[in-house]
């Protein structure tokens, strides 16, 4: 009878472990944003990168999707369970992770973070037709895969132009060099972007130099633009090397203003350069500055959720969860990923905390973008 009771009181701790469990989205796992129970729940895919080289990046993603999710799921108006795998920014370990979301049937996913894994994982999104909604993927040709691609970024088709245009007026250079990583899907396609952008604005490349992803030394390449003494230095590459290229440049004596591309709108970029990384020009659709009920709303609750500020990948990756759930709503479904990828393709002067954003049955949005500039260690709106 002892044995008996014993058996019972352990089936009850049991029962009460499993109960516990249940109550919380992705128990034991950690990679699960919580959503209540029940049938009419969005079962949405987050590839995403939260170790290895784009750590940064994906963190500051990751707290800005679970920070969008709690609040729409808090709303009611749409219930979302999110489950994330992460790609290290590895190739394969995207595709793995885009086979398992299209075997899970999820109605929608968010990312991945980098180009590279996008155009990998694309086409198994299109056949499958499930929207994958990129947060961070601005290189050319992704969206052309196929009518279920999307991303709430802007390409650097638009994004650099307008970086060459707003500061070359700004500060009238002649002459620039090019350093980009040659082994980088993003990075190649923002070098063109440069490239093309540059030469409509009448200003002559003087030199074009490449590194490769995790390169620590760039001496070679610095000291042969040093010698070619251009007014202006273009960095196409992500915030680890154009770090550590900022602080040789500065340590050469090469104190000409710098233009980037979307990789360099993280604060690791000044953490790991310091004050080599001031004079250091980007455009982008994320401003801390902008005059908006929305972002200054997304500044508010996400410093409350975490002590420390937003950076561009944290806000377009809120964003994202956002459109996803807006266009569910639109749609008046959680389930069908046809009629949600319809409403998505047709969302109209959406309020975000980016700005204003408007999808014309395309994957590209329209949306405003901010010339931003660091100084003293922080991103400020110019004005041009």
């Amino acid at each position: 009878m002892k044995n008996w009771k014993k058996l019972l009181k352990l089936a009850g701790v049991g029962f009460m472990m499993t109960a516990a469990c249940a109550g919380l989205a992705g128990c034991g796992g950690g990679n699960k944003s919580a959503a209540p129970a029940g049938d009419k729940v969005a079962k949405v895919g987050f590839i995403n990168g939260v170790t290895g080289g784009v750590a940064s990046y994906g963190i500051a993603e990751k707290e800005g999707l679970d920070l969008a999710v709690e609040e729409i799921n808090k709303e009611g108006k749409v219930k979302m369970d999110v489950e994330m795998v992460d790609t290290k920014g590895n190739v394969q370990q995207a595709v793995a992770a885009a086979q398992k979301m299209i075997a899970a049937k999820k109605v929608l996913v968010v990312g991945p973070l980098i180009s590279g894994e996008y155009k990998a994982i694309g086409p198994l999104f299109q056949q499958a037709k499930i929207p994958l909604l990129g947060s961070a993927t601005t290189a050319e040709g992704l969206i052309e895969i196929g009518d279920y691609m999307f991303r709430n970024c802007v390409p650097e088709s638009q994004n650099i132009p307008q970086t060459v245009k707003k500061t070359h007026k700004l500060l009238g250079y002649k002459k620039v060099a090019v350093l980009y990583s040659h082994n980088n899907e993003h990075q190649v396609s923002a070098y063109k972007t440069f490239k093309k952008a540059l030469e409509d604005e009448g200003v002559e490349i003087v030199g074009t130099e490449t590194f490769a992803d995790k390169d620590t030394d760039f001496s070679a390449q610095l000291t042969k633009i040093h010698n070619l003494n251009p007014d202006v230095v273009v960095v196409a590459g992500y915030y680890q090397e154009g770090g550590l290229i900022l602080k040789k440049m500065r340590d050469m004596g090469m104190n000409q203003p710098v233009l980037g591309d979307n990789g360099f709108v993280s604060p690791e970029l000044v953490k790991i350069a310091g004050p080599a990384s001031d004079n250091v020009y980007v455009s982008s659709m994320w401003s801390p500055d902008r005059d908006s009920k929305a972002t200054k709303e997304f500044i508010k609750n996400f410093k409350a959720k975490y002590n420390h500020d937003p950076d561009n990948f944290a806000a377009c990756a809120y964003v994202s969860a956002k459109l996803a759930a807006k266009a569910m709503e639109n749609a008046g479904t959680v389930t069908d990923s046809k009629k949600v990828r319809d409403a998505l393709a047709n969302i109209k002067n959406f309020e975000s905390a980016v700005g204003p954003m408007t999808f014309k049955n395309t994957g590209d949005p329209e949306v405003d973008l901010v010339l931003l500039k660091v100084q003293g260690g922080k991103y400020t709106a110019v004005k041009v």
